[in-house]
């Protein structure tokens, strides 16, 4: 087996635990595969014969963190967004396995079982890592790459990303657990809303009672802080690997255009990281957005839809025309960079 296969495991499907919300348009389905279930998000496209474009969430995260992306971009790829074992709607896997190769092999297994590929892969955070070992290993899988705030290895690690990174201590999964029973829902989806969005206040009253409703419901899965725990723990293995195993190495290995995105208030992944991943990603381009936090597809959909048509058209895509709608924020910038290219440095951002 060569360094970029992925092993395969085996074992019996556990069953569902509850529903999540499903916004008006959308559809779920389960995927049923050897050793894991996994919970499939989609939007009928506006018109038969699109090319296909899988969405890949972050830690914590679910399908549900693309609903604001995929129906703009409904006329321009045929989208689906994965639930990843043990988040959403996904029950955990059979062998317990959170790692980002793990997370990665289920991403295969998808599409080769659904023979969907080569697909635009678009994953957030965790998804972005996971995406990353799936383009490398699976090139003949991914037309296009596009990152938001993908989770690449950071020797200097923000202070405000250091509680996710103890989730991967042991023990840790059980004394959150105790300590978040003194918490509302409303109190610690406030604080992930304060961790992972630029502006909170950006979020509607509508969509925080649905976060808050999604959160109560999490929360009452019995293997929520586990696969918290053991994908944060997948994480932290991922950026300690070395050699061509490496996550930044893998990305050298990307063939795919690649489109990546960064925010300028992210408190999880360095801003200043983007620099560094647009010399990674060859031929790579670069949206930078100051006012961003981890999730721009949540906060600024418009912005990165327009970038991932740029993308999609330039790798050859026929798209159909379409006007860039506006979020009224003036500091959302794009800049389309090269290895060789003086793209600025980010970390001069706010």
């Amino acid at each position: 087996m060569s360094s970029t296969d992925l092993p395969e495991v085996t074992g019996a499907v556990l069953p569902m635990v509850s529903a999540v919300r499903v916004e008006e348009g959308e559809r779920l389905r389960q995927v049923g595969l050897p050793g894991l279930t996994l919970t499939v998000r989609s939007r009928p496209p506006s018109r038969e014969g699109l090319p296909p474009a899988l969405y890949v969430h972050g830690l914590g995260g679910s399908s549900q963190n693309w609903s604001a992306l995929m129906p703009l971009l409904a006329d321009t790829v045929d989208g689906e967004a994965l639930d990843l074992p043990g988040f959403g709607d996904s029950p955990p896997p059979d062998d317990g396995d959170y790692s980002v190769t793990a997370h990665a092999r289920a991403v295969i297994r998808h599409l080769d079982a659904a023979g969907r590929g080569p697909v635009h892969l678009i994953g957030n955070s965790l998804g972005g890592s996971v995406s990353t070992r799936v383009a490398a290993a699976r090139p003949d899988l991914v037309r296009t790459l596009t990152l938001v705030s993908p989770a690449l290895p950071e020797l200097r690690i923000q202070r405000s990303a250091v509680p996710t990174g103890l989730l991967a201590l042991p023990g840790m999964g059980a004394l959150l657990g105790r300590l978040a029973r003194d918490l509302t829902a409303e109190q610690r989806t406030r604080g992930v809303l304060g961790l992972c969005y630029g502006d909170p206040a950006r979020v509607s009253p509508e969509a925080f009672r649905n976060a808050v409703e999604e959160m109560e419901r999490r929360m009452a899965l019995p293997y929520f802080w586990d696969a918290m725990v053991r994908s944060a723990r997948g994480i932290v293995d991922a950026y300690t690997l070395g050699g061509q195993h490496g996550l930044w190495r893998q990305a050298g290995r990307v063939l795919a255009p690649t489109l990546l995105v960064y925010g300028g208030r992210d408190r999880l992944v360095g801003y200043r990281m983007a620099r560094r991943a647009a010399v990674a990603f060859r031929g790579s381009r670069l949206l930078t957005l100051p006012d961003a936090g981890h999730v721009a597809m949540m906060e600024y959909p418009d912005e990165v839809a327009a970038a991932v048509r740029e993308l999609l058209a330039d790798a050859g895509e026929n798209l159909p025309p379409v006007s860039r709608r506006s979020t009224g924020s003036a500091a959302a910038t794009a800049d389309e960079v090269s290895p060789a290219d003086g793209a600025g440095d980010p970390s001069q951002g706010s």
